[in-house]
């Protein structure tokens, strides 16, 4: 009897076992959840695996810098690391989509104070490789420089930069790395100091702005356009894009008289072709800042009757005004400018209400991206006069300004040094003085 219960009693247990298990086996949400979990493992490593192909790709070393990889994830791909480098890739997009302020170009301009231009330097044309910054005899840029610079007041510093001997063959144009490694290494110095920073192009000789040359021209911009924005993609609105410097018909009759109906709607062409490169570029381009020049980014009101700006709330017109020609650029012209003179201030006057009404008051802020005046025999008492009067006026009109200094300070050539380079010093203080009054 007890040998027939004890059969009985295993029998029972072993039915009830059976019963759950095929009550287990068929939980159609284990089942899904389960299905699920594959496609979506599988998925995450496929995104994830092309995410790191294209960063090798496209972004070579800076990925590390920006968090978008994870050099310690497991190699077996398990889900919940790569649910997590995924949630970091897209935290850090999310991140850098944000650190860019959404404002508009006038609100943008009323925090730029005063500039300094690093002329002569990334923007000379000798030499070979990046050997070229120092070509027409300036030192190689450091730290100290732009340290220096923004100690003075400067809250604000334009890179003319020359790219076209550092591009590869078309069609690609490809920039050196080096090269660019190099721009940026210098555009962080500024970005660094809490400076607004411009880049742009400079003794470009292949955007002549003519019809027939116009879509090698355009071929050439956009390609090298495309890739500054690429890799400068994740800076935000401190970083300033300008399109092109003085964009004009050289060696022609229309090089510095207005231009003809030629060239100045082919400068808009290209203006055009930059600012769509640069909103089609990802990260924060699309809320980029830009400069866009009138044809030779002149201060002549002929050259703006048929200037067209495209529809776009984050656009600056680019302006150089050496004013009045005969006192600040003009070698043969004269070397005094007084204050109490109504003809020496006059010039400055019509060219500050001209860039307001035409500009300014009709919702597009401007940026006089180069000025000055060189040195002539030492006059540095009109030239501290004529800074002052300058940056006033230029301030009324809410129109900040950038000093073209070229590092030059003997020689026969144009004179617009201020920073000695070489010692960390200004040489003329009495100027630099003169430009921070001047916004007082």
């Amino acid at each position: 009897m007890k040998k027939l219960y004890k059969s009985l009693s295993l029998l029972i247990l072993l039915l009830s076992l059976g019963a759950l298990l095929a009550c287990g086996k068929n939980t159609p949400a284990d089942k899904d959840v389960g299905k699920d979990a594959v496609i979506s493992e599988g998925a995450s490593k496929e995104e994830i695996s092309d995410k790191e192909k294209a960063g090798e790709d496209e972004a070579g070393p800076t990925d590390e810098s920006k968090g978008t990889g994870d050099k310690n994830q497991p190699a077996d791909g398990d889900k919940i690391a790569s649910d997590e480098a995924a949630g970091k890739d897209a935290a850090g997009e999310e991140e850098t989509a944000e650190n860019i302020r959404d404002i508009s170009a006038a609100e943008l301009v009323s925090e730029i104070k005063i500039g300094w231009n690093l002329g002569n330097t990334l923007d000379a044309t000798g030499g070979a490789g990046i050997g070229s910054e120092t070509s027409w005899g300036n030192p190689f840029t450091t730290r100290e420089m732009i340290d220096a610079v923004k100690e003075a007041g400067f809250n604000t510093l334009r890179l003319p930069t020359t790219w076209e001997k550092h591009l590869g063959p078309a069609p690609d144009y490809k920039i050196d790395k080096a090269w660019l490694e190099r721009v940026r290494t210098i555009v962080d110095y500024g970005i660094e100091n809490d400076m607004f920073v411009i880049i742009n192009m400079h003794h470009e000789d292949w955007h002549f702005p003519s019809y027939d040359n116009y879509e090698s021209a355009k071929a050439i911009l956009t390609s090298v356009w495309a890739q500054i924005a690429q890799e400068f993609a994740g800076y935000d609105e401190h970083l300033i894009f300008e399109g092109m410097n003085e964009p004009r018909m050289k060696g022609t009759q229309f090089e510095w008289t207005g231009g003809n109906e030629e060239g100045r709607d082919v400068v808009n062409l290209l203006n055009a072709d930059f600012v769509e490169t640069i909103r089609n570029s990802g990260g924060n381009n699309a809320k980029r800042h830009l400069m866009i020049p009138t044809y030779a980014a002149s201060s002549d009101p002929r050259t703006w009757n048929d200037f067209v700006i495209p529809e776009d709330d984050k656009l600056i017109i680019s302006i150089h005004a050496y004013t009045p020609y005969n006192f600040a650029l003009n070698k043969s012209g004269t070397s005094v400018w007084s204050l109490d003179n109504a003809n020496d201030t006059r010039e400055i006057d019509y060219l500050m209400e001209n860039l307001y009404n035409n500009f300014v008051s009709q919702g597009h802020p401007v940026i006089i991206g180069e000025f000055g005046a060189m040195d002539k025999n030492n006059n540095l008492e009109s030239r501290a006069a004529w800074s002052e009067y300058y940056v006033k006026k230029a301030k009324e009109k809410g129109i900040p300004c950038i000093w073209w200094d070229n590092g030059a300070f003997f020689g026969g050539g144009e004179l617009f040094g201020l920073l000695d380079r070489r010692q960390l010093s200004w040489k003329y203080p009495e100027v630099v003085n003169a430009l921070m009054k001047g916004l007082e």
